[in-house]
């Protein structure tokens, strides 16, 4: 871990160490972990695959690295911290699971691996995943209703201003009425 502080030699005082900033190297040595998302009726595993999901589905994003013990780490591309990450005991995969699903969600996703005797080397990002969200779709009569809905809003608009415009008239024609 790493510290930024300054000083000023005028002043003769010392900055606030700033927040740690960790180091981590990508070291070829270590293999890229695989990469899979379930469910499976959506797509299998492989290299760059792109899947649609809609608007509050979920999905698990599966990564693995045979034979390796440490930590694997979830990354959406374009954030610099991992999105999540997990220890890894080097049989198997860890999953990773995005619930409710929202149009922030979509991107590319993709897996690295640290060592566990090695926590500041990390492999190279694997092969990933495009997770396209979609807006969820409406009934095939909502189209229909909503047209309604606005039909029958202008019509009790229009009502109401009538209803203004007549009570307005009877009130002018009481005063006109009304002797002084």
């Amino acid at each position: 871990m790493y510290r930024c502080q300054y000083q000023v030699l005028v002043l003769f005082g010392t900055s606030e160490t700033s927040d740690p900033v960790q180091l981590v190297l990508t070291d070829h040595i270590y293999p890229s972990p695989c990469i899979s998302l379930s469910p499976n009726d959506l797509v299998g595993t492989g290299t760059k695959f792109t899947v649609h999901v809609e608007m509050g589905a979920s999905v698990t994003i599966q990564c693995w690295n045979t034979g390796y013990r440490g930590t694997i780490l979830l990354h959406k591309h374009g954030h610099s911290a991992p999105v999540q990450h997990q220890d890894y005991s080097g049989v198997g995969m860890v999953a990773f699971s995005l619930f409710a699903l929202t149009l922030s969600d979509a991107g590319t996703y993709g897996c690295s691996y640290r060592p566990k005797s090695r926590p500041f080397a990390s492999s190279a990002l694997g092969d990933s995943v495009m997770l396209e969200v979609t807006p969820t779709a409406a009934p095939s009569g909502a189209k229909r209703n909503s047209c309604g809905n606005l039909v029958v809003s202008v019509v009790r608009g229009c009502a109401a201003a009538f209803v203004v415009i007549l009570g307005l008239h009877f009130v002018l024609d009481a005063r006109r009425l009304m002797v002084w």
